[in-house]
């Protein structure tokens, strides 16, 4: 994968696409988060006193998604999302 830099507190993630059965019948609920992997990370948001916020994800991490948050970019024919950190709801440990 090319090397991405998201930019102040924005996050690139891959969703976890829908699971199904070899008949078709989709495994995953439409009432679940959606799941996705860090997979870059921004610096963080500048403060107004020059400094930056910490970030709460890493790379590698597991996360749960507003359903409704980023915005969706391909990047060598895989889907991926950009989100603001404001945008992640949790983090899976």
């Amino acid at each position: 994968m090319k090397n991405i830099s998201p930019l102040g507190d924005n996050v690139l993630v891959k969703q976890k696409k829908e699971e199904k059965t070899k008949s078709g019948i989709i495994l995953t609920n439409e009432k679940e988060l959606p799941e996705a992997e860090v997979v870059a990370v921004g610096p963080g948001k500048m403060m107004e006193n020059g400094t930056r916020q910490a970030m709460d994800v890493k790379v590698g991490d597991i996360v749960f998604l507003k359903s409704w948050g980023g915005d969706k970019v391909e990047i060598e024919k895989e889907e991926y999302k950009i989100v603001s950190q404001g945008d992640i709801l949790a983090i899976v440990k």
